[in-house]
């Protein structure tokens, strides 16, 4: 016979266990959470995409499943074009263009109509693994991927009006990490790289004061911020410590990046948002910062859709659900 004590100590596992499991989405305001049942926001005369993040797993660990729903939520808001925000091929990167993941991993994966529009790619620690220039060569081959150097960027005209623009700017982070130089399988790759050289162009693109430039988001694999298990990581604060005043001097509005598997949105001093999407494949656990708006444990991606003086981002689940919607004003 069960003893009351151990009825309650199971009672209590239960509970705790029932709660974890619904407490995948943490948010500072719980305005933020949309309705059961909310449908995507569309707005109209807008610029739509789709970030999505650390990502190739052939299929696996709901690749497929979250594939399936970009291209559901992708027609059914028009989307433009996705970025990808790193560790695009799993566990080591690709050796060359011709690398069967390249088929597996990529075009077996997105086929929906709507995803055979561009593909921007950055470059994440795992694809440092074998070759990342190979990720680059895919550039010649594919017609979506658009990858034309380990750092590269792209002003978009918003519905075609070219006085109201977005500058995206898609950098390598990871030879701004100092302890990869000493590590056995990223080392060879990013030594040689000239990280003085990326970060002046980075300065010449951000400085620009033409006004048109309505928008300033910067794409990068390894986030400032994270709610998720690299809080404190030396990458986490390597990438802060580096960016962060030029991001502020040059009033980026978005710091976009992946590694954390998890959604997440953070603001930062300075009112600098940091969007952290890399759970296109694999969840991990997220919890809320000092600087967190959004946590979450949950497969998926975020759709943006920008105008001249907001920006809306929403995160997508992979079954479609909006899990979290944010607008930025000016």
């Amino acid at each position: 016979m069960q003893s009351p004590f151990r009825k309650t100590i199971v009672l209590l596992v239960f509970v705790l266990g029932y709660q974890y499991q619904q407490a995948q989405v943490l948010v500072k305001d719980s305005s933020a959470l949309p309705k059961a049942g909310t449908k995507l926001i569309k707005k109209e005369k807008a610029l739509h995409f789709i970030a999505m993040g650390d990502w190739g797993r052939n299929g696996a660990d709901h690749q497929r499943e979250v594939a399936r729903q970009m291209g559901i939520t992708a027609n059914e808001i028009g989307s433009m074009f996705t970025i990808a925000t790193g560790d695009n091929f799993y566990p080591s990167g690709v050796i060359s263009e011709w690398d069967p993941l390249w088929k597996y991993s990529f075009e077996d994966i997105y086929t929906d109509f709507r995803l055979q529009w561009d593909w921007y790619p950055v470059l994440g620690n795992h694809d440092y693994k074998s070759n990342p220039d190979a990720q680059v060569k895919y550039s010649t081959i594919s017609r979506r991927w658009k990858m034309p150097a380990r750092y590269y960027s792209k002003i978009f005209s918003i519905n075609g009006d070219t006085t109201q623009q977005v500058l995206l700017v898609f950098i390598d982070t990871n030879p701004l990490i100092r302890e990869f130089y000493k590590n056995a399988e990223y080392g060879p790759h990013v030594k040689g790289q000239d990280t003085t050289k990326q970060k002046r162009w980075m300065e010449k693109l951000l400085s620009n004061k033409s006004p048109n430039i309505k928008w300033k988001i910067v794409v990068g694999h390894h986030p400032m911020y994270t709610g998720g298990s690299r809080t404190e990581g030396y990458d986490t604060k390597a990438i802060r410590n580096t960016l962060k005043p030029m991001f502020d001097k040059y009033k980026v509005d978005v710091y976009l990046a992946g590694h954390e598997h998890s959604l997440q949105h953070m603001q930062s001093a300075g009112n600098m948002h940091h969007i952290i999407s890399g759970a296109a494949s694999e969840k991990t656990p997220a919890r809320l910062i000092e600087n967190s708006l959004l946590s979450a444990s949950e497969y998926g991606f975020f759709v943006f859709s920008v105008t001249g003086n907001e920006l809306l981002f929403q995160a997508v689940n992979d079954t479609g659900k909006i899990i979290y919607t944010y607008t930025i004003k000016k």
